[in-house]
């Protein structure tokens, strides 16, 4: 089985911030040759115009193939399908499909309420056009009622024509395996990419962890805490920790490996180097 790469970014808000991402996606191509980078959607489409000059400069800058995110809550299918057939006439043809938050706010969730909903209707106006990509949970969406029903929410996704997953970030590689195992035995069949967020700031990581419902180990979240001021110390610490887990990810046989860059390229490359791929 070939293993594919890929990274994640977030359109950036200024021209300044704009060129730095140009010049991190050109480092990333330049090391990695990812199979494609995703840029995410803001809740309720907030940034649906930065993403799409986003994944436009990013494809014309690398030459990688640029998936853009699409999120159905807040948005009308009319305006969906207005934003795919802007992307199938740039020729964009990866997405990734999901529910999205509900902006703060916002009274009406939209006329698609589910990630499930939103792949059929992608694949009722535009077959199969788009490789779909949808989100997976190995340690189960924070608002699923049941591990139960969140597999059956995974399953649907599927069902509806999603071609991969990407999972939320975790640090618990055995939540993953049961995952996977879990899913297999529902009959579910198609590749679901780790997602890996690099660790370099204990205060961010625990305030994104708790809001996703991401497990960072006791052992990890003590160590650090520890740190303290110490930055490069947590970075190196958080870089041996992430090489570890990846390169056992990698050494069982995962479908490949999904960086949250968070626009950088520091963290993701020293553990890109250090891999035995």
């Amino acid at each position: 089985m070939i293993q594919t790469f890929s990274c994640e970014f977030f359109p950036p808000k200024t021209e300044q911030g704009m060129e730095k991402l140009l010049n991190t996606s050109l480092a990333l191509q330049a090391e990695m040759q990812p199979e494609f980078f995703s840029v995410t959607f803001g809740a309720g489409g907030s940034t649906r115009d930065r993403t799409f000059e986003a994944v436009n400069k990013i494809t014309e800058h690398t030459g990688v193939a640029t998936a853009p995110h699409l999120s159905c809550i807040g948005s009308t299918k009319e305006e969906i399908r207005e934003i795919l057939i802007r992307y199938k006439d740039q020729g964009i043809n990866r997405l990734v499909a999901l529910r999205g938050d509900m902006p703060s706010g916002m009274l009406t969730a939209g006329e698609l309420h589910h990630a499930n909903e939103l792949v059929s209707f992608i694949r009722e106006e535009t077959g199969d056009h788009f490789h779909i990509e949808v989100a997976a949970y190995p340690e189960f969406h924070p608002l699923a009622e049941s591990p139960k029903k969140d597999l059956q929410f995974f399953k649907e996704k599927v069902e509806a024509g999603a071609d991969s997953a990407i999972t939320q970030y975790f640090y618990n590689v055995d939540a993953y395996y049961q995952f996977v195992d879990d899913c297999e035995l529902m009959g579910i069949d198609v590749p679901i990419v780790p997602g890996i967020m690099p660790i370099t700031n204990y205060t961010n990581l625990a305030r994104f962890s708790d809001a996703c419902g991401a497990e960072i180990p006791r052992w990890i979240r003590k160590r650090l805490q520890d740190f303290h001021d110490d930055t490069e110390s947590l970075k190196a610490f958080g870089i041996d920790v992430m090489t570890d887990m990846c390169q056992r990810l990698l050494d069982n046989g995962v479908p490949g490996l999904h960086f949250y860059s968070m626009n950088q390229t520091a963290a993701t490359l020293a553990i890109w180097n250090q891999l035995d791929r």
